[in-house]
This record gives structure tokens, C-alpha cells and sequence, in this order.
């Protein structure tokens, strides 16, 4: 997760009873308990949630099959590692592959998108022995040692280590001219996403994603898509390889994969799982049975309550209605949208949060985000639209 996607409203404090370490900025926000698209605080305000909890509510909070699944599954089993075969994760794996449909029929399941990503490099640098990564400007993959490594400027901000675990190039955001020279027979991969969430919702172009793919089928490079924030449902479509038509080798995902529950997943390509040896892989929380009841069932209600074909309604609602106000324009796609402003974002922030909705920020400065549950109704946009106007340029 990135501090950059919450202004520091409200820096945390410490005191004798706080035993915290604070290193989050926070909204000055104090949340009891959530239902729906609604944050509920102790002095009776309802603020609806646009930003979702860094895209992770997909299915809203409180969704009664949700927290049916996670109680049944608990009282059932709470938990048991790997080493023993269970019916849920063949079922969660079996379920994500055919949801994702584009022959990644292989799924590694652990428990955060960094470390998703760092597995899928891992397995890139294994199989083809090479000792570069090549990343895109703007890029955010994570905390962690090769996934910070690949993620755009941290090296200068908080990366931490003294040296990253491979050689990394960052090809520029949508040059196609520049991807043969970048990507070599060295690359091991290139890693993507297809909208870069952190950067402001920047959806990239569709001719530079293909170029990537040609240019990385030539060279033998795996090519991984990184769809922490943008997979599972986020554009309206399964992943934003398939709004796209590039499929990649590797496909990461988390947040919205558990709706509030903590797991990601690797996916991947059979020429990649091939590659695959006993123990060339290990996690002891990843898979566990709450984990994947829980995969399984946000599956089952994105497809049983038609949630893909609400995130482009209320997308294209939003598109519509919502260039007003401080808005100049919107990018990203589905519920992954950058809200373009006049002001500083930060500024359009809080004064969205005193009409009680809550929205995100970005690493660009005047970019508001939008990473909304996929449960969203059309009178959730004209709130939205309604305070946009009011808060004028």
C-alpha cells in the first residue's frame, strides 16, 4: 500500500497508550462500522465510500453471503497450511482461473499483492535465467524488495535495501519507439499495469500493451501484468487484460480477490507452470481455507448480482455527470478512475469529505481517485455530482 494514496488530513499522533508505529498519514476520519457503500462515525455521519479502502471493498461492506461464507468456513475450518489438500482451495483456484478465461489456468495463492508480484518475478528470473526486469514509469508494485524495486521512484523515497535483487530499466509510459531497445534478450520480464492506480488512474494505451507483448514473444521475456488494483472486476471486465485483448504470461491480483479478507494470486500461463518443481514455491498463510472461501464466494456475487455490467453503468454514469465542478476530466476505466482537477487534488479531497464522501488522492497532484465498490447506484454518482457542483472551481 502507498501513503500516497491518503493526504495527510490528519497526521497520527502517539501517546503512552499508542503502540503504534506511525508511519500512515490519516483521514480525519473515525469509522465504527460500515454497511453497503456507507463508512458510519460515532457522531451519526454516513460518508460514502468511493475509495473502497485502497480498492479492496468490491462487494461493498456488510454483503450478508460475505460474511455468511467467512462464518461458515471459521467455524468449519479456521485454517490449515499447504501441506493438506482442501476442497475450497481446488474450488477458489478453479473458479479464478475460469473468471480470468484466458488460458492462466495455474494459481498460486498467498496473500498480498507485493508478494504476488514478487513471486511472478521470481518465477520470470528462474525460468529464464536472465538478470534484468524491465518496469514502466509511474509503475507502483509494492514495498517489498523486488516488487519496491520496480516501482517508480523508490529508490529516492523509501525503498530501504541496499541494492535491488536484479537489474531494472523503466520503459517511459506509452513509447512504443522505445520498447525494442529496452526489451532484450536480457529481460527476464516486463512487468505492467495496465492502469496504473498510485500514478492516477492512467490507463495505458492499448497499441503500447500490444507492442510490449510482441516485443517480449520475440525476445522470450515473460510478460506479467500486475492487476492488484485493477483485476478482479475493477475496469467491468475480469482482469484489464481482457478489456485490453493482451494476455500476458503472468497474471497478480489481490485486493478486491478477498473483498476485505487478505489473499492474492498468481496466475499463470501452462508454459509457465511447466517450469514448475516441488518447492520452487512456499507460503504458509497462502491458501488457507478462509482465504479461499472467500475468493469463491466474491467470484460467486460478481457474477450471480451482475456486477461487471453495474461497474460500467455506473462508470459511464460517472464519465457523463461528473466532469463539473473543479473536474476537467476523467481517465482509467470501470471503477478505477482519475477525476482530473483544477485545484490540487488534496484540496478537492477534504472538501469532498466535509459533504461526507470520501475519495482518494494519487502520486499525480491533481488527480482525484476513484476506487469504488462495484455495488455503486446511479444516486451514489449524483451525490457525487451534486458536491463536485457545489464545491465549483
Amino acid at each position: 500500500m502507498s501513503t500516497q494514496n491518503v493526504v495527510p488530513l490528519h497526521p497520527a499522533k502517539a501517546d503512552e497508550s499508542d503502540h503504534l508505529a506511525h508511519v500512515y498519514a490519516q483521514f480525519p476520519l473515525e469509522v465504527v462500522d460500515a454497511m453497503g457503500v456507507y463508512l458510519h462515525t460515532p457522531d451519526g455521519r454516513k460518508v460514502l465510500d468511493l475509495y473502497g479502502g485502497h480498492a479492496v471493498a468490491a462487494v461493498g461492506y456488510g454483503h450478508p453471503r460475505w460474511v455468511e461464507a467467512l462464518t461458515r468456513q471459521a467455524q468449519a475450518l479456521a485454517f490449515q497450511s499447504n501441506a493438506v489438500p482442501l476442497d475450497v482451495r481446488v474450488r477458489a483456484a478453479t473458479k479464478l482461473a475460469k473468471f480470468c478465461g484466458l488460458g492462466l489456468n495455474t494459481v498460486f495463492f498467498v496473500n498480498s499483492g507485493a508478494e504476488a508480484n514478487e513471486n511472478a518475478l521470481k518465477l520470470a528470473l528462474k525460468i529464464t535465467e536472465a538478470r534484468e526486469v524491465v518496469a514502466i514509469e509511474g509503475s507502483f508494485h509494492g514495498r517489498t524488495a523486488a516488487a519496491g524495486a520496480v516501482t517508480w521512484g523508490a529508490m529516492k523515497k523509501w525503498y530501504g535495501f541496499p541494492q535491488a535483487p536484479f537489474d531494472v530499466q523503466f520503459l517511459p509510459r506509452g513509447n512504443i519507439p522505445a520498447i525494442k531497445e529496452t526489451i532484450t534478450d536480457k529481460t527476464a520480464a516486463v512487468i505492467v499495469e495496465p492502469i496504473q492506480g498510485v500514478a492516477g488512474a492512467c490507463d495505458l494505451p492499448k497499441a503500447f500493451l500490444e507492442a510490449i507483448r510482441q516485443r517480449c514473444s520475440e525476445t522470450g521475456t515473460l510478460l506479467i501484468f500486475d492487476e492488484v488494483q485493477c483485476g478482479m472486476g475493477r475496469t467491468g471486465h475480469p482482469f484489464a487484460a481482457n478489456m485490453y485483448g493482451v494476455t500476458p504470461d503472468i497474471i497478480t491480483t489481490a485486493k478486491a480477490l478477498g473483498a476485505g479478507f487478505p489473499v492474492s494470486a498468481v496466475l499463470m500461463a501452462d508454459h509457465v507452470a511447466s517450469y514448475l518443481k516441488m518447492d520452487d514455491l512456499g507460503t504458509t498463510f497462502g491458501g488457507g481455507p478462509m482465504a479461499c472461501a472467500m475468493v469463491e464466494v466474491v467470484l460467486d456475487i460478481i457474477e450471480d448480482e451482475g456486477l461487471l455490467s453495474n461497474v460500467l453503468a455506473r462508470s459511464a454514469e460517472i464519465r457523463e455527470k461528473c466532469i463539473a465542478g473543479p473536474v476537467t476530466a476523467i481517465q482509467g476505466a470501470g471503477m478505477l478512475l482519475g477525476l482530473r482537477t483544477t485545484r490540487p487534488a488534496k484540496e478537492i479531497q477534504a472538501e469532498l469529505l466535509k459533504q461526507d464522501i470520501l475519495t482518494g488522492t494519487s502520486g499525480d497532484p491533481n488527480v482525484v481517485r476513484i476506487l469504488a465498490p462495484y455495488v455503486l447506484k446511479s444516486e451514489h454518482v449524483e451525490a457525487l455530482r451534486a458536491a463536485l457542483i457545489d464545491i465549483g472551481k
